[in-house]
């Protein structure tokens, strides 16, 4: 089994700064770059907060990204030190994304059940039982 784990970063509004910074010192080209104003969630965000960065991916060499967002007050998420990173395992399958979850669970905090997203991937996200933030991710598509 092939599992790849790689940093989510967590920012109080500077998402797109901090990651224009680590794309001029690593070099390479996103990946991904999604608006809060691009979700189905938009309505429930503040007009001036709708070109915040719901999700961005930069590659880093062999199969690693790091990723990061926007961690809006107004969606509900409180930045605090120790909430800023979290942990992402990219599954081989819905089945062993459940056995992470489940396992990575026991004894700790369910944040997001497991399910499918309008983003296309099977996806949840949990704090275990020693405080450390996991985000489990299945794409089909990616397989």
């Amino acid at each position: 089994m092939k599992i790849k784990i790689n940093p989510y970063l967590n920012f109080s509004g500077n998402t797109e700064e901090v990651f224009n910074f680590y794309k001029s010192v690593f070099g390479g080209e996103f990946m991904n770059v999604t608006r809060f104003r691009d979700t189905p969630e938009s309505a429930r965000v503040p007009d001036n907060e709708k070109d915040k960065i719901m999700h961005i991916a930069l590659p880093l060499g062999d199969g690693n990204v790091i990723m990061g967002t926007d961690a809006l007050e107004s969606m509900g998420h409180k930045l605090t030190v120790g909430n800023n990173m979290s942990l992402t395992i990219t599954a081989e399958s819905k089945e062993d994304a459940d056995r992470f979850y489940n396992g990575l669970s026991a004894g700790g905090k369910n944040l997001m059940p497991m399910a499918d997203q309008f983003w296309g991937a099977y996806f949840g996200m949990v704090t275990d039982k020693y405080d450390i933030h996991w985000m489990i991710s299945f794409d089909a598509k990616a397989r």
